[in-house]
């Protein structure tokens, strides 16, 4: 599987998302539903960390790997590597992107979030492999969320024609508006809430897969 394929429907989640079921079993079930790709994500009020971080992060790629679905790590340099994950996602404030690369090494994916066309293309010329594009519409899953861009900014993106990336929308999609990322030029949607809290997961993630 290639980048591109495996955004097509990317779960993020750590164990403060989950409402309905446990971490562990909220990605089986989401698995069984079709993601693509996983993320883990363990971060916010009432977060784990150290051991127990560990502890949850290779029990989700375990389950991963089971199942060949890609394991990224949300920032987290030595949690990348101490789980030995697929690849890792940053943020403009997080680890510098050279840095990141020096330390992954070249066989690990890096993901970056983008806010604007410069951001974008500033991660083409980091070594980007995919760039994460967002928030297409408002979130309450992330308390430091920049401004909403919306799915415009994907098409803007596409058409300035120097960034030839795949590109993931992500922030507050719901089944009612991913056809919208998509049609904007998106390889994939990443999706947090809409999956982990619904009262079905697998159900979810058969939905957003139901959708181009």
């Amino acid at each position: 599987m290639n980048v591109s394929q495996a955004l097509k429907i990317y779960f993020v989640m750590g164990s403060v998302n989950c409402f309905t079921f446990d971490p562990e079993k909220t990605l089986s079930e989401a698995i069984k539903g079709g993601i693509t790709m996983f993320q883990y994500r363990e971060k916010g009020k009432g977060a784990l960390a150290g051991e127990e971080q560990v502890y949850l992060g290779k029990k989700l790629k375990m389950l991963c790997e089971r199942n060949r679905i890609p394991f990224i790590v949300n920032d987290d340099i030595d949690l990348a590597l101490e789980l030995n994950a697929d690849g890792i996602h940053i943020g403009q404030d997080d680890s510098d992107p050279f840095y990141t690369r020096k330390r992954v090494g070249a066989t690990k994916w890096i993901g970056i979030s983008t806010h604007s066309i410069q951001e974008a293309k500033k991660a083409v010329a980091d070594g980007a492999d995919y760039i994460g594009v967002g928030p297409m519409f408002s979130t309450k899953t992330k308390q430091d969320a920049h401004d909403v861009v919306g799915p415009s900014l994907i098409t803007q993106i596409r058409e300035a024609g120097f960034i030839h990336l795949p590109i993931v929308g992500i922030g507050g999609i719901t089944l009612e508006n991913a056809s919208d990322v998509y049609q904007s030029g998106a390889n994939g949607v990443a999706i947090i809430s809409a999956i982990s809290q619904a009262k079905s997961p697998k159900d979810a993630t058969q939905a957003f897969c139901s959708i181009q």
